[in-house]
């Protein structure tokens, strides 16, 4: 495998890339419903963007938890489990939404990271 593929979309542990990937896949499922409600069809720009956001979203998603986690540090809220949940769909949509712009700050640091470590 090519160095930069390997540092890059091979960053992440394998548990941790399937874990976000299954839940893009969910977040994609209910935008794949959405959209064809009503007998409509699913554009073709539409169905590429949810299979790139799917993709990409594990990437999205671990730029958002190292954000959260330095911000946050190891504080522990507790809080209403629907309100948790409602924060955690909400979260989650948002990152596969907006993965295509997020994902390149993941892999990049992906990169920065295991060429560090390399060295």
């Amino acid at each position: 495998m090519h160095p930069i593929v390997r540092k890059t979309l091979g960053g992440l542990s394998p548990q941790y890339y399937f874990r976000q990937f299954f839940f893009g896949l969910v977040v994609a499922s209910f935008v794949f419903f959405m959209s064809t409600q009503g007998g409509r069809t699913m554009p073709a720009s539409m169905l590429f963007f949810t299979i790139i956001s799917t993709l990409l979203y594990p990437y999205s998603r671990f730029v958002y938890e190292s954000i959260v986690g330095f911000i946050m540090g190891s504080n522990v809220f507790f809080v209403n489990a629907i309100f948790m949940l409602v924060t955690k769909f909400i979260t989650m949509a948002m990152c596969w939404a907006f993965a295509l712009l997020v994902a390149p700050i993941g892999l990049a640091y992906l990169y920065y990271h295991h060429s560090k470590v390399e060295r």
